[in-house]
């Protein structure tokens, strides 16, 4: 691997030490050797494997959008025994209740001194990988104790605090196509999720293959590529990435130029767009650019990085108006015109 060059833009930030670009090489290598493994099990949707690696690796969390059946829970499950980490998978439905997810307390009493006293009982939240499935079908109040261990890596339980287990991942998935009786998560809930991954069928060779292989009578075996405590060294390495202006200011311009109210928002932003994304859109458009970079063994964030996940930052917090809803320009549209309409910024931009 080539030797850090002396970069004019890269101003305020340090460059990678040698041991985090080794770190950062061995990541490149360990994501190689997970998608080996993951092929075991998973035929196809390599590219959303990426994006779920890329959210663990940043330390965010994934809304994941797609039809039953495409294998969502299996590639979660897979993922986790690939990591060594522990998961759990909660059904959301209307009569779910906070202390479902987040556990509760129960009277216990000592068979010798015959006290009795409070013990914690932890719920499903207690978990590395939580999947958390439709979650559109639960009531606010609960899906509001999901959202808070997701943003506070903590539960409180009568007065007392809990930490949640490190490292912490949740995806979410809801289904496009039944909406009745559900409860849309609101547009601020939805902007505590760093990317919405949209799932779609498989290709005709690949769904052959699906129907082969779950139709023998073989038992697949997931070897593990990666622990917990290696996952938590990564995702600090990963944050400590450099990125220079050049790329920071381009994400903050994609963000601009999504806000109709913005001086730099084009005119098709003007004409369909309600709102447009916030600051914490930049902060993950950053934070994605540098793990997409990272799990490619890569030291050097580039404005690329950051088109490659802007797709998945960006379309759940675009809010179109009614003009685009009549015209179909749908957040996924916008998205695509934002790429290519914005250029990557020139040095006077950002001094």
């Amino acid at each position: 691997m080539p030797a850090t060059s002396a970069n004019p833009l890269m101003t305020g930030v340090a460059t990678p030490s040698a041991g985090d670009v080794e770190a950062i090489a061995r990541l490149g290598e360990a994501r190689k050797k997970l998608k080996e493994q993951i092929r075991k099990v998973i035929v196809g949707q390599e590219h959303i494997v990426d994006d779920l690696l890329t959210s663990l690796f940043a330390r965010g969390h994934c809304l994941m959008i797609g039809v039953p059946g495409l294998a969502k829970t299996l590639m979660v499950k897979t993922i986790a025994q690939a990591i060594d980490l522990g998961f759990n998978r909660i059904q959301f439905t209307p009569d779910l209740m906070p202390s479902d997810i987040t556990g509760t307390e129960i009277i216990e009493e000592d068979q010798q001194s015959r006290v009795r006293q409070f013990r914690f009982v932890k719920g499903p939240v207690f978990a590395n990988i939580l999947l958390a499935d439709e979650i559109n079908r639960t009531p606010p109040k609960t899906q509001a104790a999901m959202l808070q261990a997701m943003q506070e890596l903590q539960v409180t339980v009568g007065g007392r605090t809990y930490d949640l287990p490190r490292p912490f991942f949740v995806l979410a998935t809801q289904n496009p196509i039944e909406q009745e009786g559900t409860y849309p998560l609101p547009e601020a809930q939805l902007d505590r999720f760093m990317f919405d991954i949209r799932i779609g069928y498989p290709k005709p060779h690949e769904e052959l293959e699906i129907a082969k292989a779950t139709t023998a009578d073989t038992e697949l075996h997931v070897n593990k590529v990666l622990t917990g405590p290696e996952i938590v060294a990564l995702q600090q390495i990963v944050r400590r990435l450099p990125i220079s202006d050049h790329v920071g200011m381009y994400a903050v311009n994609l963000a601009r130029s999504s806000r109709p109210e913005d001086e730099i928002a084009p005119g098709f932003t003007k004409e369909f767009v309600n709102w447009g994304a916030g600051t914490r859109a930049v902060q993950y458009l950053v934070l994605g650019a540098k793990a997409r970079a990272a799990i490619g063994g890569e030291y050097n964030v580039t404005c690329k990085h950051v088109r490659d996940v802007a797709p998945l930052v960006l379309r759940h917090r675009i809010m179109t108006n009614f003009h685009g809803e009549a015209e179909g320009m749908t957040p996924d549209k916008i998205v695509k015109e934002l790429i290519q309409h914005v250029s990557e910024p020139r040095p006077e931009d950002y001094k």
